[in-house]
């Protein structure tokens, strides 16, 4: 079976750029009706204009945050399309934390962005799914109900204490996976997780520029010796989002170029 997502409807979130822009182009030439959806109008006009044209493509901006803009995102959706079958919560927050000042407000900022707003979008996604699995005629019914890929970190697994908040946020993410996966499997709603490493963006870029060494500690780290690229990352949601995964769920797939294999303190030879 084959990654196809011919003539399903997906939204994809935090598609302006980066990840979620890869994801957006890999669904659209697998057949998709996708809608783009990120916070910032300019910078989703500016970052999907190649894909503006595209008949399959709907862009929609707003802050996910607010109830009321999750609402208009399916409206919208539906308006366009007709059904959701597929949710990738690609829009995520990084930023560092000091962990040891109280007025530090990153902790609530990353779950606000990495946890909540997936959560919140999930949930209504989720209830428009098994609304449209229960209005089809046994006969007629497309396969599994629906499909929900959420984003982690290797970061939820490694205790770096610049990366408080986001660490948290992420391990939360791959939690409420794992707890959507089983609550939703009875609506045959699959929910599974991509962990990723480092992949090109440009927030890596940013820091890599800033520390010109970094690189260099990435690539050592790194056993395939590379950084990974978001294209990559996207080849992984389609597969995940695509009922070629029909039998996974509830599932966090690494993309890290086997980072999280090392243990960085070696053993002495001798």
């Amino acid at each position: 079976m084959t990654a196809t997502l011919s003539g399903k409807t997906a939204i994809v979130t935090g598609a302006a750029a980066g990840i979620g822009h890869a994801i957006a182009r890999h669904f659209l030439d697998a057949g998709a009706n996708v809608v783009l959806a990120d916070m910032s109008d300019k910078r989703l006009k500016a970052g999907c204009d190649d894909l503006s044209d595209h008949e399959n493509a709907l862009l929609f901006s707003g802050d996910l945050r607010e109830r009321l803009t999750v609402a208009n995102l399916l409206s919208a959706s539906i308006d366009a399309f007709g059904r959701i079958d597929v949710l990738v919560n690609a829009a995520r927050a990084f930023m560092t934390t000091d962990p040891l000042d109280p007025a530090d407000e990153s902790v609530d900022e990353a779950l606000a962005q990495n946890l909540m707003v997936a959560l919140r979008v999930s949930q209504a996604v989720a209830r428009r799914m098994i609304t449209q699995a229960e209005a089809e005629d046994e006969s007629h019914r497309r396969g599994p109900a629906g499909s929900i890929v959420n984003f982690s970190a290797i970061a939820a697994h490694r205790a770096q204490p610049e990366l408080l908040g986001y660490s948290i946020s992420t391990a939360a993410a791959e939690q409420m996976t794992r707890s959507l996966a089983v609550s939703l499997a009875p609506h045959h709603i699959r929910v599974n997780a991509l962990a990723i490493g480092s992949v090109m963006s440009a927030s890596l870029k940013d820091r890599m520029a800033d520390h010109p060494d970094y690189r260099d500690r990435i690539i050592k780290g790194t056993p395939l010796r590379r950084i990974g690229t978001a294209s990559e990352v996207a080849a992984a949601a389609q597969f995940l989002a695509s009922d070629a995964a029909s039998f996974i769920t509830g599932q966090v797939l690494v993309v890290d170029g086997g980072r999280t294999l090392i243990d960085p303190v070696q053993t002495p030879a001798h």
